[in-house]
């Protein structure tokens, strides 16, 4: 009895082995990538396999597979994903809670969502559907969009809208434990269209953002503030070296309204090409935000904080303000902050008296002031054709003014400071 038993068992073991080989092999070779498909490894106990994305996509969002994915979960790069079969409409829901995603473009820090709920269904080769984005301590701050997307052999095609929604909605849903969120007044609304291309994970985004203010961050306060950089140069907007900054890091600074759109999308699309130097897209006003607020950590959470601060700045300080106090306080490398601090380390001079070849100098120095200096105490010299472009980008001068400019950038020879020894 007992050996038939012992035989009954071995069999029925064989049988579940032998099935579950059986399955293994035909999801296997029923996703298995055709030749130049998008594919990926998954990992099946301590089986590791090829599967064609797209056959995989459309399999799990077909209406006689996806009911089985309902409840269940799955750990993806975002976070653990949980599947729900809603027979009514046939749609697949995906939860994500929390979320996140790394976008190299916006920061070294993944993007993250508390909770992130999508529907999709599908109809060939296309697919739709919706998502919401909430914070986990509440079920009424929602963003709300539509999606569709283009499923091809090599790529899926993503096209995403996002609803009209209050700025300080995204900004509880984005970074709700931001602590400025307890005291600021954030009005206007963003719209938001977004383009994805994967397996690439290249992006595209169009904004439009209406009537964006910001009260309760005490930004009034600067309008006495002392630089801890020494003497203020206290230059004017029409200065030479006023001139030469805002033509070497802002050159919309007196028309937007603390954050230009413009440079931050072209920021954005440079920084998802592999071999760029980095570009940050950040206003004169941010990047005085950033100086005496926020630190310069590069996170998409930094660059959100930065953004209210210099909104504010816009409507508490004014431009000629915010001008002052970003040549007041700036890095010029070498420890040294400051335009008058700067100007007297370099050329023995004060801002106000500095030559329109000196101005230019040090305004292409601001991008990366400390490898410039290095550079400059080297080779005698810094990047020519930097300067150029500076000189060349000053707004307010007329011909004659910009050719002796020119000439006189081009010809300049500046003895550089020896390092400072301590």
């Amino acid at each position: 009895m007992k050996k038939t038993l012992r035989i009954v068992l071995f069999s029925l073991m064989a049988l579940v082995i032998t099935a579950c080989i059986a399955i293994f092999l035909i999801v296997k070779l029923a996703l298995a990538p055709a030749a130049g498909e998008w594919s990926t490894t998954v990992k099946a106990g301590p089986l590791n396999f090829e599967i064609g994305v797209p056959t995989a996509l459309r399999v799990a969002t077909s209406p006689w597979f996806a009911p089985y994915l309902d409840g269940r979960s799955f750990d993806t790069r975002a976070g653990a994903v949980r599947f729900a079969w809603k027979p009514t409409g046939e749609l697949l829901e995906m939860q994500c809670a929390p979320c996140s995603a790394e976008v190299p473009a916006l920061g070294t820090q993944p993007i993250k969502v508390e909770r992130l709920v999508a529907t999709v269904k599908r109809d060939g080769n296309t697919l739709n559907g919706t998502f919401e984005a909430t914070p986990e301590s509440t079920d009424t701050t929602r963003l709300h969009g539509h999606w569709e997307g283009k499923l091809t052999p090599k790529s899926l095609q993503l096209s995403a809208n996002v609803e009209d929604a209050p700025i300080a909605r995204w900004y509880a849903v984005l970074v709700p434990t931001l602590p400025e969120l307890r005291s600021a007044r954030i009005g206007g609304t963003l719209a938001l269209h977004g383009q994805l291309l994967l397996p690439d994970a290249t992006f595209s985004v169009q904004p439009t953002i209406s009537q964006f203010t910001v009260e309760g961050l005490g930004t009034e306060a600067m309008l006495n503030a002392r630089t801890s950089c020494g003497p203020s140069a206290r230059l004017t907007n029409d200065s030479w070296l006023a001139r030469a900054v805002v033509a070497a890091e802002d050159q919309r600074f007196f028309t937007h309204a603390g954050y230009d759109l413009t440079e931050i999308l072209a920021s954005i699309d440079n920084n998802q090409k592999p071999g760029q130097t980095k570009r940050g897209g950040s206003t004169l006003t941010q990047q005085l935000a950033k100086l005496l607020v926020t630190g310069s950590d590069r996170t998409a959470e930094r660059k959100l904080r930065e953004m209210l601060y210099a909104v504010e700045m816009e409507q508490t300080l004014g431009k000629a303000r915010i001008l002052q106090l970003y040549l007041d306080n700036a890095p010029w490398g070498g420890s040294i902050c400051g335009a008058e601090a700067a100007a007297r380390r370099y050329f023995k001079r004060s801002a106000r008296t500095l030559e329109p070849a000196q101005a230019v100098w040090l305004a292409a120095m601001l991008h990366k002031p400390q490898a410039v200096l290095e550079q400059w105490r080297r080779d005698g010299h810094i990047d020519a054709d930097r300067t150029k472009w500076v000189a060349e980008s000053i707004r307010g001068i007329n011909r004659n003014q910009r050719e002796a400019l020119l000439k006189s950038v081009a010809a300049a020879k500046f003895t550089a400071p020896e390092a400072v020894t301590q």
